[in-house]
């Protein structure tokens, strides 16, 4: 009987899954997907991506481990289900091959048109306008729905045609196909261009942009919208971190420290265990080695190692000798926020041993560079020389004669560099190789340590290129011997 408690059961489950399609990301993946086994990172991202379409969060990123079930919520299900919330609003879908955005868009446009999509935004819902897909616009690369509804999906690769398409959700997802492409700077400027000059453009005023991605480099398109700050960033390591390890990790990438593993797991926890688990990524990672597993399955990049320095080289000290010589080096950058870093650092010389003694590092506009260099040089209570890198043409010279003048009370002089900065690095590299490198104890050492045994590989070099100028300049000859004056 149609009227039977039974029924009625089943009637009343129905409509309230439905109601719980429509109300978020999650209920609508379940329901349109019935075979889908949600564990709590889905839960998680989803949660995100709920406040993506209600316009809590207009720019977030995802980092997770691959196979882990990211790109069927954010490529697949939140486009149908955001025409379902937002008819009106154009989204563009982009990946690193145009033939892997094309089957997520139509991936989304099978669920804009099945059955189960029909009773909850469709012909079957309680909504005036239901939600479909034209029959006469359904290409793969561009698709649009019924009027009066306006929205359309636009899929393209990375450099792709998307010029022309406003959208109000913009979704990148993994905008690199492999580690080979992702190690290669020409083709990580290509992406940041395009983001920039092409994708970032189409987006209308309000929108949302969400990207999701497996990392590769510690300077891929996720690195360097970091730095750009206002960013939502959700990092989920395949395996949890300890606290320290997870404190590590963000310090570096520049994220807040002193959070938790975003489920609340314990170290060595699996992501999402109905996929992968712990034995298994256990195996992967001994199979595919550490630089990878950090990168791709951790969420956390690193430069592999140059082949220059070494960390044992260095020695940590408590303090260098007062009467030993003494300069500050600065290598100057003047975008607040932007990729490269301002640094100065400080250096002792006496008897053939050098001692690092404190670096100075950020990313500032050029007035709190300058605030911040006038700070340094009062903090220093001394007499050393104070070098400014002098960069190329007239404006670099302009730049570092401002300094001086901020700088007035103090023996502050500029440095026109010439030739290759490795080749100005190698001095004091084999200082440091013979173990006469020292380092006074700091909360700058490990990132110092960190960039130093990455040259020439890492995405940042402003400490080793001021660390070469120190060095150089604390040891040039002068008459025929090397400069040497009692500072303290």
């Amino acid at each position: 009987m149609t009227n039977s408690p039974v029924s009625r059961q089943v009637a009343a489950k129905e409509l309230l899954s439905r109601r719980e399609a429509r109300r978020g990301l999650l209920g609508f993946t379940q329901y349109t997907h019935t075979n889908y086994q949600a564990d709590p990172v889905h839960e998680l991202i989803a949660s995100k991506l709920d406040a993506v379409v209600a316009g809590d969060i207009r720019r977030l990123m995802i980092f997770a481990p691959p196979q882990h079930g990211k790109s069927e919520l954010v490529s697949v299900r939140l486009p149908a289900y955001w025409f379902g919330r937002h008819p009106d609003d154009p989204i563009i879908l982009t990946s690193y091959a145009a033939s892997l955005a094309h089957s997520k868009s139509r991936q989304a446009r099978d669920v804009v048109e099945s059955v189960a999509y029909e009773a909850v935004f469709g012909e079957n819902s309680p909504y005036d306008d239901p939600v479909r897909t034209r029959q006469d616009s359904r290409s793969v690369y561009e698709w649009r729905l019924v009027p009066p509804h306006r929205g359309v999906m636009v899929a393209a690769g990375v450099g792709g045609p998307i010029t022309g398409h406003p959208a109000k959700l913009g979704i990148i997802d993994d905008p690199f196909e492999n580690w080979e492409q992702a190690r290669s700077a020409t083709m990580r400027e290509k992406a940041w261009e395009w983001y920039r000059g092409t994708f970032r453009t189409r987006i209308w005023e309000g929108g949302a942009i969400v990207v999701i991605m497996t990392r590769w480099h510690e300077d891929d398109l996720g690195g360097r919208l970091m730095q750009q700050g206002g960013w939502e960033i959700l990092r989920l390591p395949a395996l949890a971190e300890t606290q320290a390890d997870r404190d590590a990790n963000n310090k570096r990438m520049g994220l807040p420290m002193g959070e938790g593993d975003p489920l609340g797991r314990e170290a060595d926890k699996p992501l999402s265990p109905r996929r992968f688990s712990r034995s298994t990524l256990i195996e992967i990672r001994d199979d595919v080695g550490s630089m990878v597993w950090t990168a791709e399955y951790q969420g956390s990049p690193r430069a592999p190692e140059g082949n220059r320095f070494k960390r044992s080289w260095f020695t940590i000290i408590a303090t260098a000798p007062a009467d030993a010589d003494r300069v500050r080096y600065w290598d100057k950058a003047g975008t607040e926020d932007g990729g490269a870093y301002t640094a100065g650092v400080r250096m002792a010389s006496k008897d053939g041993r050098i001692y690092i003694e404190d670096v100075v590092r950020g990313q500032w506009s050029s007035g709190q560079r300058e605030r911040v260099m006038q700070q340094t040089a009062a903090m220093d209570d001394t007499d050393l020389d104070i070098w400014i890198e002098q960069e190329p043409g007239s404006g670099g010279l302009e730049s570092a004669e401002a300094t001086i003048r901020n700088l007035a009370g103090y023996s502050v002089h500029k440095d026109k560099v010439t030739g290759d900065k490795d080749v100005r690095l190698e001095p004091f590299a084999a200082q440091a190789e013979a173990g006469n490198v020292y380092l006074v104890r700091g909360g700058w050492n490990s990132d110092w340590i960190e960039e130093m045994v990455t040259v020439p590989n890492g995405a940042h070099r402003d400490q080793a290129d001021a660390t070469a100028g120190a060095y150089n300049k604390l040891t040039r000859p002068r008459g025929g011997a090397r400069l040497a004056r009692a500072r303290w």
